[in-house]
């Protein structure tokens, strides 16, 4: 495992749990649009991750104790972090709600919403704040622990 490697996992975090926080935005901004582009209300959107590299934790783990029979060669780049599969809609169905009154509303008053809950939303924007600020500290103390050993080497 290289020096800076701790830093660039921390910064693929960071770059996820900002699309993930973007995302969040979206689907709160949109959460009364009840036609978009296609005529339909707002569908929800949801933010795919997954393990950057091909190789397991353990296998690099282990690799980067020296114990594996493949371990990779000093200098070689660590595979980590996470990166963004994609985005994929929420399919959850729309939600009905009466209000004749409204130039959305069917023929029986009701209107389609979005499938946006400002609840979950809230609850997900925590969650990636608190991720974001984790991989924050993560970058704060390799950094540090990099400041202190080149201050050894002095």
């Amino acid at each position: 495992m290289g020096l800076f490697d701790a830093i660039s996992i921390a910064g693929s975090g960071l770059t996820a749990e900002r699309i993930r926080m973007d995302v969040t935005a979206e689907n709160l901004a949109n959460a009364d649009t009840t036609r978009a582009a296609n005529g339909e209300p707002y569908k929800r959107q949801d933010v795919l991750l997954r393990q950057a590299g091909s190789s397991a934790f353990d296998g690099v783990l282990s690799g980067a104790l020296g114990q594996a029979a493949g371990a990779p060669a000093p200098g070689t780049p660590a595979e980590g972090g996470v990166e963004v599969a994609g985005i994929a809609t929420d399919v959850t169905p729309d939600q009905q709600v009466y209000n004749p009154g409204s130039p959305d509303a069917n023929s029986q008053g009701y209107v389609k919403m979005p499938n946006v809950s400002t609840v979950t939303e809230m609850t997900d924007l925590i969650s990636e704040s608190q991720g974001y600020q984790s991989d924050v500290t993560a970058m704060q103390t390799a950094k540090s622990m990099f400041t202190a050993t080149l201050g050894l080497l002095k």
